[in-house]
Protein backbone atom coordinates (compact mmCIF):
# COMPACT_ATOMS: atom_id res chain seq x y z
CA UNK A 1 0.00 0.00 0.00
CA UNK A 2 1.44 3.65 -1.09
CA UNK A 3 1.96 6.24 1.52
CA UNK A 4 -0.02 9.32 0.97
CA UNK A 5 2.43 12.34 1.15
CA UNK A 6 1.63 14.84 3.53
CA UNK A 7 2.23 18.07 1.82
CA UNK A 8 0.89 17.89 -1.64
CA UNK A 9 3.65 19.69 -3.54
CA UNK A 10 2.42 21.33 -6.92
CA UNK A 11 5.35 22.44 -9.02
CA UNK A 12 4.67 25.53 -12.25
CA UNK A 13 4.84 24.06 -15.26
CA UNK A 14 8.06 25.59 -16.69
CA UNK A 15 11.19 24.81 -17.59
CA UNK A 16 13.78 24.85 -14.65
CA UNK A 17 17.04 26.25 -14.67
CA UNK A 18 20.08 24.26 -13.89
CA UNK A 19 22.59 25.56 -11.65
CA UNK A 20 24.62 26.25 -13.98
CA UNK A 21 22.21 28.54 -15.50
CA UNK A 22 21.55 30.44 -12.83
CA UNK A 23 25.43 31.19 -12.41
CA UNK A 24 25.81 32.24 -15.98
CA UNK A 25 22.41 34.39 -15.15
CA UNK A 26 23.64 36.05 -12.28
CA UNK A 27 26.96 36.59 -12.97
CA UNK A 28 25.39 38.17 -16.74
CA UNK A 29 22.91 40.39 -14.53
CA UNK A 30 25.77 41.54 -12.38
CA UNK A 31 28.06 42.17 -15.72
CA UNK A 32 24.87 44.12 -17.14
CA UNK A 33 24.90 45.96 -13.57
CA UNK A 34 28.23 46.69 -13.67
CA UNK A 35 27.89 48.39 -16.79
CA UNK A 36 24.76 50.48 -16.35
CA UNK A 37 26.59 51.77 -13.25
CA UNK A 38 29.68 52.37 -14.93
CA UNK A 39 27.52 54.02 -17.84
CA UNK A 40 25.55 56.10 -15.78
CA UNK A 41 28.88 56.75 -14.04
CA UNK A 42 30.31 58.03 -16.85
CA UNK A 43 27.76 59.54 -18.01
CA UNK A 44 27.89 61.60 -14.48
CA UNK A 45 31.36 62.09 -15.35
CA UNK A 46 30.58 63.46 -18.95
CA UNK A 47 27.24 65.19 -17.65
CA UNK A 48 29.38 67.19 -14.92
CA UNK A 49 32.10 68.00 -17.32
CA UNK A 50 30.10 69.38 -19.79
CA UNK A 51 27.81 70.98 -17.62
CA UNK A 52 30.98 72.62 -16.45
CA UNK A 53 32.80 73.16 -19.48
CA UNK A 54 28.99 74.73 -20.51
CA UNK A 55 28.65 76.83 -17.69
CA UNK A 56 32.42 78.44 -17.95
CA UNK A 57 32.02 79.11 -21.36
CA UNK A 58 28.55 80.58 -20.84
CA UNK A 59 30.46 82.58 -17.99
CA UNK A 60 33.04 83.66 -20.00
CA UNK A 61 31.04 84.27 -22.97
CA UNK A 62 28.87 86.52 -20.96
CA UNK A 63 31.97 88.50 -19.59
CA UNK A 64 33.40 88.79 -23.03
CA UNK A 65 30.07 89.85 -24.71
CA UNK A 66 29.78 92.26 -21.64
CA UNK A 67 33.12 93.51 -22.12
CA UNK A 68 32.46 93.83 -25.40
CA UNK A 69 29.31 95.73 -24.47
CA UNK A 70 31.20 97.92 -22.17
CA UNK A 71 33.84 98.57 -25.08
CA UNK A 72 31.01 99.26 -27.35
CA UNK A 73 29.66 101.62 -25.01
CA UNK A 74 32.72 103.59 -24.41
CA UNK A 75 33.32 103.82 -28.10
CA UNK A 76 30.11 105.00 -28.59
CA UNK A 77 30.43 107.62 -25.69
CA UNK A 78 33.73 109.08 -27.00
CA UNK A 79 31.98 109.26 -30.10
CA UNK A 80 28.93 110.60 -28.75
CA UNK A 81 31.12 113.23 -26.81
CA UNK A 82 33.04 113.80 -30.30
CA UNK A 83 29.66 114.57 -31.73
CA UNK A 84 28.48 116.48 -28.89
CA UNK A 85 31.63 118.66 -29.06
CA UNK A 86 31.03 119.52 -32.84
CA UNK A 87 28.00 120.50 -32.18
CA UNK A 88 28.70 122.79 -29.94
CA UNK A 89 31.69 123.72 -32.54
CA UNK A 90 29.46 124.45 -35.01
CA UNK A 91 27.00 126.80 -32.61
CA UNK A 92 30.06 128.85 -31.91
CA UNK A 93 31.05 128.87 -35.57
CA UNK A 94 27.68 129.74 -36.39
CA UNK A 95 27.27 132.44 -34.20
CA UNK A 96 30.50 134.18 -34.91
CA UNK A 97 29.75 133.85 -38.76
CA UNK A 98 25.68 135.20 -38.16
CA UNK A 99 27.70 137.79 -36.49
CA UNK A 100 30.06 138.60 -38.96
CA UNK A 101 27.16 138.02 -41.50
CA UNK A 102 24.73 140.84 -39.73
CA UNK A 103 27.96 143.16 -38.87
CA UNK A 104 28.21 142.96 -43.35
CA UNK A 105 24.74 143.60 -43.55
CA UNK A 106 25.18 146.71 -41.37
CA UNK A 107 28.08 147.70 -43.44
CA UNK A 108 25.58 147.51 -46.56
CA UNK A 109 22.91 149.58 -44.54
CA UNK A 110 25.65 151.82 -44.19
CA UNK A 111 26.20 152.21 -47.75
CA UNK A 112 22.58 153.32 -48.70
CA UNK A 113 23.53 156.36 -46.51
CA UNK A 114 26.58 156.99 -48.26
CA UNK A 115 24.61 156.82 -51.72
CA UNK A 116 22.02 158.66 -50.53
CA UNK A 117 24.17 161.11 -49.54
CA UNK A 118 26.17 161.33 -52.80
CA UNK A 119 22.74 161.27 -54.45
CA UNK A 120 21.50 164.32 -52.70
CA UNK A 121 25.20 166.13 -52.84
CA UNK A 122 24.85 165.39 -56.52
CA UNK A 123 21.45 166.60 -56.71
CA UNK A 124 22.61 169.58 -54.58
CA UNK A 125 25.49 170.54 -56.95
CA UNK A 126 22.94 170.28 -59.94
CA UNK A 127 21.73 173.77 -58.80
CA UNK A 128 24.30 175.47 -59.78
CA UNK A 129 23.70 177.88 -62.54
CA UNK A 130 26.07 179.52 -65.36
CA UNK A 131 29.12 178.45 -65.96
CA UNK A 132 29.89 177.51 -62.07
CA UNK A 133 27.74 174.07 -63.65
CA UNK A 134 30.64 172.72 -64.30
CA UNK A 135 32.64 169.27 -64.17
CA UNK A 136 34.97 169.68 -61.17
CA UNK A 137 37.09 167.64 -59.31
CA UNK A 138 34.33 167.21 -56.61
CA UNK A 139 31.72 165.90 -58.79
CA UNK A 140 34.70 163.09 -60.44
CA UNK A 141 35.28 162.67 -56.87
CA UNK A 142 31.27 162.42 -56.04
CA UNK A 143 30.75 160.10 -58.77
CA UNK A 144 33.95 157.76 -58.49
CA UNK A 145 32.54 157.33 -54.81
CA UNK A 146 29.40 156.44 -56.29
CA UNK A 147 31.12 153.70 -58.15
CA UNK A 148 32.99 152.42 -55.55
CA UNK A 149 30.00 151.84 -53.29
CA UNK A 150 28.14 150.15 -55.98
CA UNK A 151 31.41 148.20 -56.50
CA UNK A 152 31.39 147.50 -52.63
CA UNK A 153 28.12 147.23 -52.21
CA UNK A 154 27.99 144.18 -55.27
CA UNK A 155 31.34 142.53 -53.57
CA UNK A 156 30.01 142.60 -49.43
CA UNK A 157 25.95 141.04 -50.91
CA UNK A 158 27.91 138.28 -52.45
CA UNK A 159 29.86 138.02 -49.29
CA UNK A 160 26.46 137.57 -47.19
CA UNK A 161 24.75 135.26 -49.68
CA UNK A 162 27.72 132.68 -49.76
CA UNK A 163 27.66 133.77 -45.78
CA UNK A 164 24.02 132.47 -45.76
CA UNK A 165 24.24 129.78 -47.78
CA UNK A 166 27.30 128.24 -45.29
CA UNK A 167 24.59 128.88 -42.45
CA UNK A 168 21.98 126.80 -44.21
CA UNK A 169 24.85 123.65 -44.49
CA UNK A 170 25.74 124.94 -40.84
CA UNK A 171 22.47 123.87 -39.94
CA UNK A 172 21.46 121.10 -41.83
CA UNK A 173 24.82 120.09 -40.91
CA UNK A 174 23.67 120.62 -37.29
CA UNK A 175 20.56 118.80 -37.89
CA UNK A 176 22.02 115.71 -39.16
CA UNK A 177 24.42 115.68 -35.95
CA UNK A 178 21.80 116.10 -33.78
CA UNK A 179 20.06 112.94 -35.14
CA UNK A 180 23.02 111.00 -34.87
CA UNK A 181 23.78 112.14 -31.41
CA UNK A 182 20.18 110.77 -30.10
CA UNK A 183 20.84 107.71 -31.85
CA UNK A 184 24.32 107.17 -29.86
CA UNK A 185 21.98 108.10 -27.05
CA UNK A 186 19.53 105.80 -27.61
CA UNK A 187 21.96 102.80 -28.74
CA UNK A 188 24.34 103.60 -25.37
CA UNK A 189 21.05 103.63 -23.13
CA UNK A 190 20.12 100.15 -24.95
CA UNK A 191 23.34 98.22 -24.15
CA UNK A 192 23.21 99.65 -20.88
CA UNK A 193 19.98 98.52 -20.06
CA UNK A 194 21.86 94.95 -21.71
CA UNK A 195 24.47 95.49 -19.20
CA UNK A 196 22.22 95.36 -15.96
CA UNK A 197 20.80 92.30 -17.44
CA UNK A 198 21.54 88.99 -16.54
CA UNK A 199 20.14 85.49 -16.42
CA UNK A 200 18.69 86.26 -13.30
CA UNK A 201 16.61 89.14 -14.45
CA UNK A 202 12.54 88.84 -14.62
CA UNK A 203 12.51 90.43 -17.72
CA UNK A 204 14.31 88.14 -19.96
CA UNK A 205 12.57 85.88 -22.11
CA UNK A 206 12.46 83.57 -25.75
CA UNK A 207 12.36 85.16 -28.58
CA UNK A 208 10.87 84.90 -31.90
CA UNK A 209 13.92 85.06 -33.87
CA UNK A 210 16.74 86.64 -32.21
CA UNK A 211 18.91 85.68 -34.95
CA UNK A 212 17.14 87.70 -37.41
CA UNK A 213 19.22 90.58 -39.32
CA UNK A 214 17.30 93.54 -40.32
CA UNK A 215 17.26 94.91 -43.22
CA UNK A 216 18.65 98.45 -42.61
CA UNK A 217 21.28 96.55 -40.12
CA UNK A 218 24.62 97.78 -41.43
CA UNK A 219 28.31 96.62 -40.45
CA UNK A 220 30.65 97.88 -38.07
CA UNK A 221 33.21 98.59 -40.67
CA UNK A 222 30.21 100.81 -42.02
CA UNK A 223 29.03 102.49 -39.00
CA UNK A 224 32.71 103.78 -38.61
CA UNK A 225 33.05 105.18 -41.73
CA UNK A 226 29.73 107.12 -41.32
CA UNK A 227 31.39 108.59 -37.90
CA UNK A 228 34.90 109.41 -39.39
CA UNK A 229 32.98 111.04 -42.15
CA UNK A 230 30.40 112.76 -40.15
CA UNK A 231 33.73 114.34 -38.46
CA UNK A 232 35.49 115.18 -41.32
CA UNK A 233 32.95 116.83 -43.05
CA UNK A 234 31.97 118.77 -39.77
CA UNK A 235 35.91 119.92 -40.11
CA UNK A 236 35.34 120.42 -43.46
CA UNK A 237 32.56 122.91 -42.86
CA UNK A 238 34.18 124.50 -39.92
CA UNK A 239 37.37 125.33 -41.97
CA UNK A 240 34.84 126.86 -44.80
CA UNK A 241 33.00 129.13 -42.03
CA UNK A 242 36.02 130.12 -40.96
CA UNK A 243 37.21 131.13 -44.24
CA UNK A 244 33.91 132.52 -45.17
CA UNK A 245 34.13 134.18 -41.72
CA UNK A 246 38.03 135.88 -42.26
CA UNK A 247 36.74 136.58 -46.15
CA UNK A 248 33.79 138.66 -44.68
CA UNK A 249 35.73 140.64 -41.83
CA UNK A 250 38.67 141.27 -44.24
CA UNK A 251 36.67 142.97 -47.29
CA UNK A 252 34.47 145.03 -44.51
CA UNK A 253 37.23 146.62 -42.56
CA UNK A 254 38.87 147.22 -46.55
CA UNK A 255 35.53 148.64 -47.44
CA UNK A 256 35.43 150.83 -44.56
CA UNK A 257 38.80 151.80 -44.96
CA UNK A 258 38.36 152.41 -48.65
CA UNK A 259 34.80 154.33 -48.02
CA UNK A 260 36.74 156.45 -45.33
CA UNK A 261 39.75 157.20 -48.13
CA UNK A 262 37.23 158.41 -50.80
CA UNK A 263 35.16 160.18 -48.32
CA UNK A 264 38.32 162.31 -47.47
CA UNK A 265 38.98 162.76 -50.66
CA UNK A 266 35.85 163.70 -51.84
CA UNK A 267 35.86 166.07 -48.76
CA UNK A 268 39.04 167.73 -50.08
CA UNK A 269 38.00 168.01 -53.54
CA UNK A 270 34.46 170.24 -52.39
CA UNK A 271 36.77 171.93 -49.77
CA UNK A 272 39.00 172.82 -52.50
CA UNK A 273 36.52 173.82 -54.70
CA UNK A 274 34.64 175.91 -52.05
CA UNK A 275 38.19 177.47 -51.48
CA UNK A 276 38.13 178.21 -55.57
CA UNK A 277 34.54 179.66 -55.68
CA UNK A 278 35.33 181.78 -52.50
CA UNK A 279 38.81 183.03 -54.34
CA UNK A 280 36.94 184.08 -57.11
CA UNK A 281 33.58 185.59 -55.34
CA UNK A 282 35.98 187.85 -53.64
CA UNK A 283 37.94 188.40 -56.93
CA UNK A 284 34.70 189.32 -58.53
CA UNK A 285 33.48 191.42 -55.35
CA UNK A 286 36.67 193.17 -56.14
CA UNK A 287 35.89 193.71 -59.26
CA UNK A 288 32.19 194.97 -58.83
CA UNK A 289 33.82 197.46 -56.69
CA UNK A 290 36.68 198.75 -58.74
CA UNK A 291 33.97 198.65 -61.79
CA UNK A 292 31.68 200.59 -59.51
CA UNK A 293 33.67 203.40 -58.25
CA UNK A 294 34.49 204.04 -62.18
CA UNK A 295 31.04 203.84 -63.53
CA UNK A 296 30.55 206.86 -60.97
CA UNK A 297 33.88 208.80 -62.56
CA UNK A 298 32.72 208.04 -65.87
CA UNK A 299 29.49 208.94 -65.00
CA UNK A 300 30.84 212.24 -63.57
CA UNK A 301 33.18 212.65 -66.61
CA UNK A 302 30.01 212.25 -69.21
CA UNK A 303 28.54 215.13 -67.05
CA UNK A 304 31.48 217.06 -67.59
CA UNK A 305 31.30 216.08 -71.43
CA UNK A 306 28.32 217.33 -71.52
CA UNK A 307 28.75 220.60 -69.70
CA UNK A 308 31.73 220.97 -71.80
CA UNK A 309 29.35 220.82 -75.14
CA UNK A 310 26.57 222.79 -73.55
CA UNK A 311 29.30 225.62 -73.11
CA UNK A 312 30.28 225.27 -76.95
CA UNK A 313 27.01 226.11 -78.11
CA UNK A 314 26.88 230.05 -77.28
CA UNK A 315 30.46 230.05 -78.64
CA UNK A 316 29.38 229.13 -82.12
CA UNK A 317 26.70 230.75 -81.89
CA UNK A 318 28.65 234.11 -80.99
CA UNK A 319 31.46 233.06 -83.57
CA UNK A 320 28.84 232.31 -86.50
CA UNK A 321 26.70 235.39 -85.59
CA UNK A 322 29.68 237.64 -85.97
CA UNK A 323 30.77 235.97 -89.23
CA UNK A 324 26.98 236.62 -90.25
CA UNK A 325 26.81 240.23 -89.12
CA UNK A 326 30.52 241.31 -90.46
CA UNK A 327 28.84 239.53 -94.26
CA UNK A 328 26.66 242.52 -94.45
CA UNK A 329 29.33 245.28 -94.37
CA UNK A 330 29.04 247.53 -97.01
CA UNK A 331 31.21 247.82 -100.89
CA UNK A 332 34.89 247.31 -100.69
CA UNK A 333 34.46 247.08 -96.45
CA UNK A 334 33.28 243.66 -96.89
CA UNK A 335 36.87 241.94 -97.39
CA UNK A 336 38.10 238.93 -96.32
CA UNK A 337 40.69 240.40 -93.36
CA UNK A 338 41.95 239.25 -90.57
CA UNK A 339 39.19 239.10 -88.06
CA UNK A 340 37.19 237.06 -91.08
CA UNK A 341 40.09 234.52 -91.26
CA UNK A 342 40.11 234.33 -87.22
CA UNK A 343 36.29 233.84 -87.12
CA UNK A 344 36.15 231.43 -89.83
CA UNK A 345 39.28 229.16 -87.93
CA UNK A 346 36.73 230.04 -84.87
CA UNK A 347 34.30 228.73 -86.22
CA UNK A 348 35.58 225.69 -87.49
CA UNK A 349 37.64 225.02 -84.42
CA UNK A 350 34.54 225.47 -82.65
CA UNK A 351 32.74 222.65 -84.76
CA UNK A 352 35.50 220.07 -84.30
CA UNK A 353 35.62 220.04 -81.06
CA UNK A 354 31.84 219.77 -80.91
CA UNK A 355 32.65 216.77 -82.58
CA UNK A 356 34.89 215.75 -80.56
CA UNK A 357 33.05 216.00 -77.40
CA UNK A 358 30.21 214.54 -79.28
CA UNK A 359 32.17 211.23 -80.04
CA UNK A 360 33.82 211.49 -76.61
CA UNK A 361 30.34 211.82 -75.02
CA UNK A 362 28.71 209.01 -77.61
CA UNK A 363 32.28 206.76 -76.79
CA UNK A 364 31.60 207.25 -72.85
CA UNK A 365 28.29 206.64 -72.52
CA UNK A 366 28.86 203.48 -74.97
CA UNK A 367 31.63 202.50 -72.29
CA UNK A 368 29.37 203.28 -69.32
CA UNK A 369 27.07 200.85 -70.74
CA UNK A 370 29.34 198.67 -71.22
CA UNK A 371 30.21 198.38 -67.58
CA UNK A 372 26.78 198.05 -66.96
CA UNK A 373 26.41 194.97 -68.76
CA UNK A 374 29.54 193.78 -67.48
CA UNK A 375 28.43 194.47 -63.85
CA UNK A 376 24.88 193.01 -64.51
CA UNK A 377 27.23 189.95 -65.47
CA UNK A 378 29.13 190.20 -62.10
CA UNK A 379 26.21 190.15 -60.15
CA UNK A 380 24.99 187.20 -62.37
CA UNK A 381 28.03 185.41 -61.90
CA UNK A 382 28.13 186.30 -58.16
CA UNK A 383 24.58 185.39 -57.20
CA UNK A 384 26.00 181.97 -59.01
CA UNK A 385 29.04 181.77 -56.94
CA UNK A 386 26.83 182.81 -53.93
CA UNK A 387 24.65 179.75 -54.60
CA UNK A 388 27.42 177.14 -55.52
CA UNK A 389 29.26 178.01 -52.39
CA UNK A 390 26.31 177.64 -50.03
CA UNK A 391 25.35 174.34 -52.12
CA UNK A 392 29.25 172.98 -51.49
CA UNK A 393 29.22 174.13 -47.57
CA UNK A 394 25.66 172.33 -47.64
CA UNK A 395 26.99 168.97 -49.43
CA UNK A 396 29.98 169.73 -46.72
CA UNK A 397 27.64 169.60 -44.32
CA UNK A 398 25.75 166.74 -45.40
CA UNK A 399 28.61 164.47 -45.37
CA UNK A 400 29.17 165.14 -41.93
CA UNK A 401 26.69 162.31 -41.25
CA UNK A 402 28.68 159.92 -42.64
CA UNK A 403 31.55 160.46 -39.85
CA UNK A 404 29.05 159.90 -36.19
CA UNK A 405 28.27 157.33 -33.90
CA UNK A 406 30.93 154.53 -34.26
CA UNK A 407 31.97 155.83 -37.60
CA UNK A 408 33.46 158.85 -35.43
CA UNK A 409 37.42 159.32 -35.45
CA UNK A 410 38.60 158.61 -31.99
CA UNK A 411 38.81 161.36 -29.22
CA UNK A 412 42.13 160.27 -28.07
CA UNK A 413 45.41 158.16 -29.28
CA UNK A 414 44.79 155.77 -26.81
CA UNK A 415 41.46 154.88 -28.15
CA UNK A 416 42.84 155.20 -31.61
CA UNK A 417 44.92 152.35 -30.86
CA UNK A 418 42.39 150.31 -29.70
CA UNK A 419 40.47 150.92 -32.83
CA UNK A 420 43.05 150.16 -35.02
CA UNK A 421 44.38 146.47 -33.11
CA UNK A 422 40.42 145.62 -32.69
CA UNK A 423 40.95 145.15 -29.32
CA UNK A 424 37.66 146.43 -27.94
CA UNK A 425 36.37 142.93 -26.88
CA UNK A 426 39.48 142.01 -25.14
CA UNK A 427 39.29 145.12 -22.84
CA UNK A 428 37.28 144.23 -19.58
CA UNK A 429 34.39 147.23 -19.13
CA UNK A 430 34.52 149.37 -16.14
Amino acid sequence: MNAVPSVVIIEKPVPRVALPDWHGKVWDLRQTCDTHRQNAFDLRSESKKLRSQTEIATNWQTKQNNDRMENRVQEMIQWRETVYASIRAIEIEFGKLKEEKDLTEAEIEYLQLGFGLVNECLTQRDQRGGADLCTDDAEIELKYELNTLEGLKRAMTEKCMTAWEELNKLDELKLLLQQDLENKDEAIEIDQYNLGMDKHSACISYKPDALRTPNQMVSYECWLEHCKFLKLKVDNELQMAQRIREGLSVPRQRARNDLKAQNEATNFAIRKRIYETQRIKNELDWQRLNMTQDMERLAKEIDSLEKALFYKVNSIKLAESRLEARLYRPSSENCRDQPTIGLEKEVLDLRETKACLQNKIDLAKATYNGLERQLVIIDRELLNKNHALSTDLRCLDLRNRLVTGNRAPPNTETDRNIQLTQMQKEIPPE
